[in-house]
């Protein structure tokens, strides 16, 4: 763990918690409580994990020492996301197990020293009949607290790549197990823990595919796929809107689309912008004139390079903006590290740096960047356009 000082812009001094892992599944999130004291959760992969506080408010201290051990949030966890809600209570949303496990999540109302699960999970696609069907998701909470919007993808995970469950019938072609279809939605009340459609329809839970099928869908991307979940914001009613890349005429063509409800409350789809791989993962927000901006991942030709990170997409990092809640689009800027030591490299992942109460900081976000499968370790980079 390392502190950013924006006013002088410098790093602090790293502070390790136990041995690295090479999966990035275990990498840690971060939050704040009430009381400014921080919190860790970390190591988590199917795994409980590690959850550690801080003994100081807003310090990380200087080693292990000044840290104390949480409350364990649950027996499995995978790409947990903490929000604050209802108050001073916090929320974590997890995946229980593996690829085609339960998402569910757990409360805590006293700053994260005991943790109360759902008593059923959110979402399991998981089915006899649909063995290994999985969903990746994103989730975001509503401004007031009450609840949580999470909007996900499907897609068979088969293990054996059996060519006949994975025949995509739009390219007459099987595809790998981690091509991601359509998007759902579920909005999940969390003073009554009901589950509810777009329709405010309170639905069984967990969700699985038949449910999600016939009452979450709001857009069925008719085999079109996508390697990762959208990245999910706010419009200005409350509602969430997101990015989504997803492939074309074929497999090694795609496009960012901009998902939202309009005025009539249909929900609308507008491409953006092209990009180069199912695996880019961007970022979108709305500034306080109303105007999106979505930070994506572009390149020339599709990236099919040999090594585990060039299997994961990468490329240019480019600003899109719309004036006109999402129907146009223009390409403001480039983003893309220029310097000659880092000539060569991809990158991908933006993300927002987020403040106390889990709002996005103006001006900030990281991303990260990789060369080749000969030198496979990444570099974060911190975009600091702050006004500290």
């Amino acid at each position: 763990m390392v502190s950013y000082d924006p006013k002088n812009r410098s790093f602090s001094e790293p502070i390790l918690f136990g041995p690295p892992k090479s999966d990035h599944h275990y990498c840690p999130i971060l939050w704040a409580d009430k009381n400014d004291h921080i919190h860790m959760l970390h190591g988590c992969h199917k795994t409980p994990g590690m959850h550690v506080i801080s003994k100081r408010p807003a310090d990380m201290g200087t080693s292990e020492d000044d840290w104390i051990e949480g409350g364990q949030v649950a027996p499995g966890i995978s790409y947990p996301t903490v929000f604050k809600v209802l108050g001073d209570q916090e929320v974590i949303y997890y995946r229980t197990d593996g690829h085609s496990s339960s998402w569910t999540y757990s409360l805590s109302a006293d700053q994260g020293k005991t943790w109360t699960p759902r008593e059923k999970d959110v979402t399991d696609m998981d089915l006899v009949s649909h063995p290994e069907w999985s969903s990746y998701q994103c989730k975001i909470a509503s401004k007031d607290g009450k609840f949580l919007h999470v909007i996900f993808t499907d897609y068979d995970d088969i293990k054996s790549n059996d060519p006949k469950r994975l025949y995509n019938p739009r390219y007459k072609k099987p595809v790998r197990n981690d091509w991601k279809y359509n998007l759902s939605y579920v909005k999940i009340n969390l003073e009554t823990h009901e589950v509810m459609n777009d329709n405010n329809e309170v639905l069984e839970t967990p969700v699985n595919y038949y449910t999600a099928k016939e009452k979450c869908l709001i857009w069925d991307t008719d085999w079109r796929g996508a390697g990762v979940p959208p990245a999910v914001m706010l419009d200005g009613n409350g509602d969430p809107a997101v990015l989504h890349v997803l492939s074309e005429g074929d497999l090694e063509t795609h496009t960012y689309y901009y998902v939202r409800k309009d005025k009539t409350g249909r929900w609308t789809q507008t491409a953006i912008t092209s990009s180069n791989h199912q695996w880019n993962s961007g970022y979108i927000k709305r500034d306080d004139k109303g105007h999106l901006h979505a930070y994506i991942i572009a390149g020339e030709g599709y990236f099919d390079k040999e090594g585990i990170n060039n299997d994961h997409g990468g490329g240019r990092i480019e600003e899109w903006v719309s004036k006109d809640d999402g129907y146009t689009w223009n390409l403001l800027r480039d983003l893309t590290p220029d310097d000659k030591k880092y000539e060569g490299m991809s990158f991908n992942n933006v993300q927002p740096i987020l403040d106390r109460d889990g709002n996005a900081v103006d001006g900030m976000m990281i991303f990260y960047g990789w060369k080749h499968e000969t030198e496979p370790d990444g570099i974060a980079f911190l975009i600091d356009e702050s006004k500290a």
